[in-house]
């Protein structure tokens, strides 16, 4: 088996934001692929590009400072994903759904945020079931995790796809206690939204520093 990934566009009319990965699947032996029960792990390979100084400003958190990224900047995972495969022979091309989150908690959210422009570098890892059809009937093998294909996403497509999901807005997690202390602060303030919650607290930070 062979795999390359040929193109990755923003699912159009998902209610969750998700981006397509549009795979070419070649089989080389000649053999009548059944089926494919296709698992893929998709990673960032952050050491494949360049940052300007406000990047690298913005990726404290997770790299530390720059003269630190020959160690830290290790390739990480940003998600999981499968895909039934319908039978081909010789190759055939298919839509591997990659879904996404805008969670700035999550390693894979909070790198994609922070990156002004240019392309992401990422791998894709594909193992998986391969069904065969044969003259004594079905055989099945497994696909190693050897399988790799890489590709240099543009930045301007994810984003596109949280503008679409989350017009001018993200997403910060929150612990139980801290989260029932702002609703708590919200009630007695009397105010409307979280954003005016939390941008009255902010101008009252604001204010004690000054």
């Amino acid at each position: 088996m062979r795999f390359g990934v040929r193109d990755i566009v923003a699912e159009p009319y998902a209610v969750a934001p998700n981006l397509l990965a549009r795979l070419r699947i070649e089989e080389t032996t000649g053999a009548t692929v059944h089926a494919l029960a296709l698992r893929c792990q998709v990673r960032i390979e952050p050491n494949r590009r360049r940052y300007d100084d406000a990047e690298e400003q913005a990726l404290l958190d997770l790299f530390g400072p720059r003269e630190r990224w020959a160690q830290t900047q290790r390739s990480f995972s940003w998600l999981h994903t499968t895909a039934m495969v319908p039978g081909f022979t010789d190759a055939t091309d298919v839509d591997l759904v990659l879904p996404c989150t805008y969670d700035v908690e999550v390693a894979g959210a909070k790198y994609l945020q922070v990156l002004d422009d240019g392309q992401v570098p990422l791998t894709f890892l594909f193992s998986g079931t391969v069904f065969t059809r044969g003259a004594s009937g079905f055989t099945v093998e497994q696909v190693p995790w050897q399988h790799e294909a890489r590709y240099r996403l543009p930045v301007h497509v994810w984003r596109g796809l949280m503008d679409v999901h989350f017009p001018d807005q993200g997403w910060l997690r929150l612990g139980r206690d801290t989260l029932a202390a702002l609703a708590r602060y919200r009630s007695t303030h009397m105010h409307t939204s979280w954003e005016e919650t939390v941008t009255a607290l902010l101008a009252t930070a604001t204010e004690v520093v000054e």
